[in-house]
Formats: C-alpha cells, structure tokens, sequence
C-alpha cells in the first residue's frame, strides 16, 4: 500500500464500519477531490471533502427522488447515509453495470427528461455558479500572484454580471455539472450521476456545459453540437447570458486545474497553459485543453 493510499484506506475502513460495510478488497477507483472506493459486493463509496455534508445530503436525496420519478440514474443504496467518516461524508451507491462514458447524445436525453420534472418537496440550494471557485483561486500556489489576482478580479466581475443575468428559460431542477463525465452509457440506456451540485437555477446553466466544448475547448464537433441542440430545442450560444455562463465554467475549468496543479507538478503546464488563454496570451477560441483526471 502507497504512503498516498493508505490515509485514504484509513477513512473509507471507518465510513464501511459506520454504515456495516465490509472494506476488506476494495479497489481505489479515483481518489482526487472526491474519493471513490469499490467493494467485492458491488458497492460504490464515495468519500467527500470535509465541509461537504450538506452536498452529500443533497447528493442522496436528490438521487432518490430521481429514481421515485423514473429517470435513469445511480442508484443510493437503502441505509442511512452520509456517515460521517474522519470529518467526511461517506455515501453508498450500487456499483453500476458494465458501461462507458456518456456521449452527447446521452447528456441531452437525459436533460430531456430532468428539466421538466416538477421540483422535489425537499429544500434546494439556488445554483450558485461559483461554488469553491475563490477557495480554488487561493489554493493555487503555482501559479504567479499575478495570475491569481486576475482571476480574482474575473471571479468578482462574473459573480456581479451573474447577480443581473439577463432573463432565460424558467428555471427547474438542474443538475450542476451535467457533461458526459457524468453520464454513464449501459447497454439498457444512459444512466446520470453525481448530484453534489444539483440545485434549482436556469436550465441554460447545464445546456452551456455542452456548448463550452465547442466553442471553449473544440472537444465536440459541430455536428454533434447541432444534434444536440435539436434534441433539446434550444441553443444556448444565441441566448444574451451566453458569455456569462460560458466565462463562469471556463474559470470552473481553470481553477480546477490551478488548485491540484499546486501538488500535482504534472498538472501546472496545463493550468498556466488555461490561465494563459483567458488573459489573451494563447490562440484564438476553441482552445486545445487537456482533460484532467
């Protein structure tokens, strides 16, 4: 067991022992913001940030009532969950079946079928688009003082613009982060996950994590693209707010990178590389990013 491993083991032995789960062959599936753990009998953990528990609480609820209304996503096993393992929230999920990641075509089907449910009878945090963005900006001791106070300054700009949105669709239940990272494709369907930042906001907010791969990235094609504005009946690029919530996960984007890049030295090329292409010092749109795992 690495030096890495092994405080990690240490959380999850105590989350499984809270919630009567046996740990002994779990395999360590990511361990980054979130730590993800599978056990022999099918079981998913997910281990949360300290200061996460609410998220975690939301996470559940959220994936319960989704299954009560018949939309496909990973299922919250039936105990009594989170645990709270070493200040953490633990949760417990149903290992899915053999799958891959999600398509586009995926995404948009299942947002299809998210965004005109009727909003659950439980208490929902308003989206915030900025969650752990400043924490991020502070976090990332790579990057220059420099480079940090702009993005300071473009956070502070964003949240103002964000306060005077202009008026879009109205708003639902929005999943947060709805990208093909989230959505599993099973031989039965598509199958959407991670609701940590489910919340009820303006629809556009999950249509732009799509859009942002074409014009921000160039990691979907135009085709695909158009597709999948057919599919939903809307495309977001031609809405007013279109800058803003495509600046709002671009510096998602770049100060997730910045804040791991801080110990992960083979990040930091690839977060100066992002910070670089905000402040105008790269080529021109779409640019050509890396994915981080």
């Amino acid at each position: 067991m690495t030096n890495s491993v092994a405080p990690a083991r240490a959380v999850l032995e105590e989350a499984c022992a809270r919630a009567s789960f046996d740990p002994a062959g779990a395999e360590p599936i990511r361990l980054a913001e979130n730590e993800i753990w599978r056990l022999p009998d099918q079981v998913i953990v997910r281990i949360a940030r300290a200061g996460q528990w609410d998220a975690a609480v939301r996470e559940v609820r959220v994936a319960r009532w989704l299954a009560d209304n018949e939309l496909p996503a990973v299922r919250a096993l039936p105990v009594e969950q989170p645990v709270e393992a070493a200040g953490r929230p633990a949760t417990f999920w149903a290992e899915l079946p053999r799958h891959e990641i999600g398509t586009v075509r995926d995404v948009v089907v299942l947002l299809k079928q998210l965004h005109p449910l009727p909003l659950p009878d439980f208490p929902l945090d308003r989206l915030d688009p900025f969650v752990r963005v400043a924490e991020r900006i502070e976090a990332a001791t790579s990057l220059s003082e420099d480079d940090r106070g702009w993005l300071r300054h473009r956070h502070a700009d964003l949240r103002e613009w964000w306060e005077h949105r202009p008026a879009g669709l109205p708003e639902c239940l929005v999943h947060g982060d709805a990208w093909v990272g989230n959505v599993a494709r099973t031989a039965a369907g598509p199958i959407m996950m991670d609701f940590e930042r489910a919340s009820v906001g303006p629809p556009e907010w999950d249509l732009v994590s799509t859009a942002v791969k074409l014009t921000t990235t160039g990691t979907v094609t135009e085709s695909e693209y158009a597709e999948f504005c057919q599919a939903y009946g809307r495309d977001v690029t031609e809405w007013e707010g279109y800058e803003l919530l495509a600046g709002a996960r671009e510096l998602r984007m770049t100060t997730y990178a910045a804040q791991h890049a801080a110990t992960r030295p083979e990040w930091q090329a690839e977060a100066q590389y992002r910070v670089d292409c905000l402040r105008g010092r790269a080529e021109a749109r779409p640019w050509r990013w890396k994915g981080i795992m």
